[in-house]
């Protein structure tokens, strides 16, 4: 096994956006905003509380605007938003979110199905609002969705993905996403694109956003890890998936990472078991159990971690 890992890997927690929106019963926004508060305890500092997106499609996140208005604010806190046109930026902007995640397909099927518009014209369009975001002094992600493959195209081309992230990068992305977000990536297909992929766009980050739809998440993740890659998108409970992809399953598991890269010796300051309790106030709410596999493990009385010769987490 190769050791070319880094020291301390950064997750942003993107339950409160990719988790919430695939929920069918509306979440209220004052617990939206105790689940976030409860992430910032247990450790998280980057996360993603919102998309702004038209309501019609996605009425989770119609309170986008009033969440972000609760969220405590702190320094050492970074907030982000997806945004998918600009309309959705402009909010952003208006709502004085920091940080922004601007993402477009890499498959046209999926393009039109999520956002409307043929692939090339999102891309146009992904470009000038990559524009607009920094003139504005927002901090810029920029994404490729179904970047490891596409339910309706089948295998997306790694050199299309790269040219995608080198563009946004050439635009001014601060750091450029890689998401699976049919989850149909392997080790394999993903360390043919980061090959190509991480010296394109260089000296930008990539960040790999990871569905666990056929349960290769963290497997994927090793993959991701053993290429130098430092930032992953988790979220807690492995909330999430799109509501235009048929049998769509949500991200890694955030409690599942941090127990991976605590085996593995990799710093990432956050309490798994911490992150456990709101996973399980969630499952009250939604009425069913999450995927995430740490859930199971994890005592029920999980807040203060047991003794290491108790718990199967210590490595």
């Amino acid at each position: 096994m190769q050791k070319n890992w880094p020291a301390r890997v950064t997750l942003m927690e993107v339950g409160p956006r990719d988790g919430f929106q695939f929920e069918p019963q509306i979440i209220p926004t004052d617990l939206k905003a105790a689940v976030v508060a409860g992430l910032i305890e247990a450790g998280l500092t980057h996360i993603q509380v919102a998309s702004f997106v038209h309501p019609k499609r996605v009425p989770q996140m119609a309170d986008a605007e009033d969440l972000i208005q609760r969220l405590p604010q702190l320094d050492h806190v970074h907030y982000n938003g997806l945004v998918l046109n600009p309309r959705g930026l402009e909010r952003a902007l208006a709502a004085q979110l920091p940080s922004v995640e601007i993402s477009i397909s890499a498959s046209d099927t999926h393009s039109r199905r999520n956002s409307n518009m043929a692939f090339d014209d999102a891309l146009d369009q992904g470009m000038r609002m990559i524009r607009r975001a920094k003139a504005a002094g927002l901090y810029v992600r920029a994404g490729a969705q179904c970047a490891l493959g596409c339910v309706y195209e089948g295998p997306v081309p790694p050199e299309r993905v790269t040219d995608i992230l080198r563009r946004f990068r050439d635009q001014g992305a601060d750091a450029v996403v890689v998401s699976d977000t049919t989850g149909m990536g392997s080790p394999v297909s993903l360390k043919r694109l980061l090959d190509r992929l991480l010296p394109a766009v260089d000296p930008q980050p990539v960040v790999l956003h990871l569905h666990d739809t056929r349960g290769t998440g963290l497997v994927n993740m090793m993959a991701g890890l053993e290429s130098g890659i430092d930032r992953f998108d988790t979220a807690l409970g492995g909330m999430g998936g799109c509501p235009f992809i048929e049998g769509a399953a949500g991200n890694i598991a955030t409690e599942d990472a941090v127990n991976l890269l605590d085996m593995l010796g990799i710093a990432t300051g956050v309490d798994l078991h911490q992150v456990a309790v709101w996973a399980r106030k969630l499952e009250t709410v939604i009425g069913r159990q999450l995927p995430g596999k740490m859930l199971r493990v994890i005592p029920r009385s999980a807040g203060n971690p047991p003794p290491s010769d108790e718990c199967c987490l210590t490595p």
